[in-house]
């Protein structure tokens, strides 16, 4: 039934789930619990990224966030908080947002790999996805608050919600690919 719904493949559809993958991100940014003791707030931009990179593959996974990015480079109020400019994509939290390119090439070719056939492998793809974001934001934030203070305030108190999100995005892969009418 979804799937009729969806236009014939090519470029038209690839645009429509890039462009959709991309305002599911925004959307997930908006979704936010602040932490007083750290610029980088909770969000479910993770989530999303690593769903979207587990249903779409490397390739498309990338098209995505680089959409995403884009989109709030050019000011469209899609970063957390409804941000966007370049104040953001040079600020504490910018290193995350990069991250983001990294873990959906990982995780989608992980994917493409057959890594998406189980749950327990889905899951740890998911989780090395995750560690790149970790890696790559905790030496941008390094860079304004010093190398402990960024695992202090920006890996540590994430943990626990990260292994939550990434266990729902594992739980709906296959949903995800019933919507957009992809076998796997």
């Amino acid at each position: 039934m979804i799937e009729a719904a969806w236009p014939k493949p090519g470029v038209g559809r690839e645009g429509a789930l890039v462009l959709g993958g991309s305002l599911l991100i925004a959307l997930a940014a908006q979704l936010k619990l602040p932490l007083p003791f750290s610029p980088v707030p909770v969000t479910g931009q993770t989530f999303a990224v690593l769903l979207l990179a587990a249903i779409y593959g490397s390739n498309r996974g990338v098209a995505t966030v680089l959409a995403y990015l884009g989109l709030g480079s050019v000011g469209l109020p899609v970063f957390a908080e409804a941000n966007a400019g370049g104040a953001v994509l040079l600020g504490p939290t910018a290193g995350y947002l990069i991250g983001f390119l990294g873990a959906a090439y990982v995780v989608g070719k992980l994917g493409e790999r057959g890594w998406h056939r189980r749950l327990g492998s889905t899951a740890a793809s998911m989780i090395i996805g995750n560690g790149v974001i970790y890696v790559a934001g905790a030496a941008w934030l390094a860079g304004f608050i010093g190398w402990k203070a960024a695992v202090l305030a920006g890996v540590l108190p994430f943990l626990a919600g990260d292994a939550f999100k990434i266990g729902l995005a594992t739980l709906l892969l296959p949903t995800g690919w019933k919507l957009i009418g992809r076998r796997h």
